[in-house]
């Protein structure tokens, strides 16, 4: 009779839906949250004795990252104060979030963030006289601090993984970004991203060096699981072979995309958080929608198919109309990146061919499927139709994700999901219980 179940089972499980097949598979483990009594008691199981750390590299989520900018005697200000930095060096731009209302200063900022796309290169630039760098790249200490959360932005990560053993410069590394701009798929131009991703081979390279030549492990959480996606699969074979032990990616943003983003897009985003701001969303929405990373993850047609996303008394819109959406919010000039930026992300795929783990919340009811703004109003905030995910990505986008690893023979061999029922986009990598499932991967990737 077991025997009959061995060979039976596994043929009723191709008689399911994809996305219940995927919650099925036998490379998808799904784990609860713990009571309340079990979450707080104890600390992470690793078992086997001691670990022999590699090297790790995080890279965070979007607005987790510093910028620092320049004004050269090219900048032209909309107003005088903007140009009161001109000439006096490097400051903090998306630094100290706090300081921005104080100083008079959010028109500014504004300003000295958006992004111009440049059709002739199909990039994107800075404004005339306005030059940006990151600030602290390779200091796992070096990222933005949200006086709202001080918890976020890898900083509880970071003590977790300190009393594990790691050490920030010697086995413990970060790789901030410009958040503005997205990682390149193959055929793309980007000449940030080519710096960055420059950058971030050396530091690899450095902290492979550093620990006796072991290889590295690179962790991305939200936008930063996308950045370090496409960072590996940049890279040769054989550089993958010798430098990348395992990669690691939580709760990732991917080009399956996610209804938030729409949300965002068309009624603005409150992500970069400045104290005091009325109608933040509002207020930062036209550089919002200058960044290419605000395009990336719309949804993609080939996940969402043509379910209604956007609904209003006119028309809707599914992920097959999101050019006639920009035209109809009165942002016709977001069609050409849109289609020359992002869509080839949505269609392009390649397996990173290096053992991965990705790792997503899932059972919490509160992530936007569907936006109705009944009444055409879209400086509005819009009535939301709910559903699964982790609050932030769809279900339907991770389960596709985990399709397409699983589709390359190789690359199934060295794939692992886990969904993680309860836990949330932002406080995955906070959140007691659910860290410690993270920190198990991380420490089980050095055993592997």
């Amino acid at each position: 009779m077991a025997r009959i179940l061995q060979v039976v089972a596994p043929l009723l499980l191709l008689l399911l839906p994809t996305g219940l097949r995927e919650l099925l598979s036998p490379t998808t483990t799904i784990d609860h949250q713990p009571s309340e009594g079990a979450a707080n008691g104890g600390g992470t199981t690793t078992g086997g004795g001691e670990v022999l750390l590699h090297p790790l590299v995080l890279v965070p989520g979007l607005t987790c990252n510093e910028l620092e900018a320049r004004l050269t005697d090219a900048y032209r200000p909309s107003v005088p104060r903007c140009g009161a930095m001109k000439g006096k060096g490097w400051f903090g731009l998306w630094a100290n979030c706090s300081e921005l209302p104080v100083h008079h200063y959010v028109q500014c900022f504004i300003e000295q963030m958006t992004l111009v796309y440049d059709p002739a290169a199909n990039d994107y630039r800075n404004l005339p006289g306005v030059e940006t760098r990151v600030r602290g790249f390779g200091s796992s200490r070096g990222f933005q601090r949200n006086p709202e959360h001080t918890t976020w932005c890898f900083e509880v990560l970071r003590h977790a993984l300190e009393k594990a053993g790691y050490r920030d410069g010697d086995t413990l590394f970060a790789a901030q970004y410009d958040l503005r701009y997205a990682p390149p798929v193959p055929g793309q131009s980007s000449e940030v991203f080519s710096r960055y991703f420059r950058r971030l081979t050396r530091l690899i390279e450095d902290a492979s060096e550093k620990n006796e030549n072991k290889k590295v492990i690179l962790f991305g959480h939200s936008f930063g699981g996308m950045v370090a996606l496409e960072f590996v699969r940049s890279t040769p074979m054989s550089w993958r072979d010798r430098y990348i032990k395992h990669l690691i990616l939580v709760a990732p943003v991917l080009a399956e995309g996610l209804v938030q983003t729409l949300q965002y897009f068309v009624s603005g985003s409150d992500l970069m958080y400045i104290p005091t701001v009325t109608q933040l969303a509002l207020t930062l929405r036209p550089m919002w929608r200058s960044f290419e990373s605000s395009i990336v993850s719309f949804p993609s047609p080939a996940v969402f198919g043509d379910r209604p996303l956007v609904v209003t008394a006119r028309r809707n819109y599914s992920a097959y109309d999101v050019e006639d959406l920009l035209a109809d919010i009165g942002f016709g000039a977001g069609v050409e990146p849109f289609t020359r930026r992002a869509v080839p992300k949505m269609t392009s795929f390649q397996a990173p061919m290096v053992p991965t783990t990705c790792i997503n919340g899932v059972g919490n009811n509160d992530t936007p499927e569907q936006l109705v703004y009944w009444d055409g109003d879209f400086d509005a905030e819009p009535e939301i139709v709910y559903g699964d995910g982790d609050n932030t990505i769809n279900l339907i986008s991770m389960l596709a994700f985990d399709e397409k690893m699983r589709r390359q023979p190789e690359q199934n061999k060295l794939y692992k999901s886990i969904k993680l029922h309860g836990a949330e986009h932002g406080t995955i990598v906070t959140e007691d219980w659910a860290l410690k499932r993270v920190m198990q991967e991380i420490l089980e990737a050095n055993r592997i």
